[in-house]
């Protein structure tokens, strides 16, 4: 959202939810690529005074036809109408956010669902980031239903889970390494792989069992988790094993989930 314009992003938003009948939700960042920021000239000093900014007017059009508002990097809107007007109302918006505290805190404050992406390491690390954003939002009288967390992370299902490993990791690995140039990172070796693939790591791929199994302790481990999104075209994976994975999520993982969390209810 830093070098986005919320009025156009909201426009553009709320015409998917009406072409889809109420099913958009939007996800919402500062955003850990910066290229954009020339593009538009904006300043990279001002890349969280930004994404503040941009948020609060998002907010604003969200709960409102006709905006009031004004800040230091557009110009004011004196009560314009936005168009067009989504089915949903209010319109799902969740706040992404990585590993910075200050992100947490701000998606507590204002009430909204969280987005957490967690793209390597242990998911429990992201444990005391969570309960900071829970504790922010009871603090500004927002009730536990309200501050919904949501997981975010590279993820794959295939028939066994050496097949879904050996599918995923040839394209992962080489849009990891080539970021990685960009930003300091090594390159990713199968080893690397294999470990986030392991019981704590972030990555959630597997069999429909293994993958189960992953995300209940993920949810265990975070203290409770409403939303699950899988990275699957990080990979550049063909069509036909997309299609494949999205039957096994459908069929197998999504129906033994629940059974999974009703008996944890129970």
């Amino acid at each position: 959202m830093s070098s986005a314009d919320p009025v156009r992003v909201f426009q553009n938003f709320a015409t998917v939810d009406l072409l889809s009948r109420g099913r958009a939700e939007m996800v919402v960042g500062r955003g850990s690529s910066i290229e954009s920021f020339p593009l538009f000239g904006f300043r990279l000093e001002d890349y969280d005074s930004l994404f503040a900014e941009k948020l609060e007017l998002l907010l604003k059009i969200r709960d409102n036809e006709h905006v009031y508002w004004s800040g230091k990097f557009r110009p004011p809107l004196t009560g314009q109408g936005v168009y067009p007007r989504p089915v949903q109302n209010p319109l799902p918006i969740w706040l992404g956010v990585g590993g910075t505290p200050k992100s947490f805190a701000r998606a507590g404050a204002l009430g909204l669902p969280l987005m957490v992406a967690i793209i390597g390491g242990e998911t429990r690390r992201f444990r005391p980031l969570i309960d900071l954003y829970r504790e922010a939002g009871n603090r500004a009288g927002h009730s536990p239903d309200q501050l919904k967390v949501g997981l975010h992370s590279p993820g794959y299902v295939a028939a066994t889970t050496q097949e879904a490993a050996d599918d995923f990791f040839p394209g992962f690995a080489r849009a990891v390494t080539e970021v990685g140039k960009e930003r300091g990172w090594p390159a990713l070796t199968r080893a690397d792989f294999d470990a986030q693939r392991g019981p704590q790591g972030a990555l959630i791929i597997g069999d429909p069992e293994e993958v189960v199994e992953k995300i209940v302790r993920h949810s265990k481990a975070l203290g409770g988790i409403s939303r699950v999104t899988f990275q699957m075209n990080a990979a550049s994976l063909p069509h036909a094993k997309i299609v494949r994975a999205i039957e096994l999520l459908g069929k197998r993982v999504a129906p033994a989930l629940r059974k999974e969390l009703e008996a944890v209810a129970e």
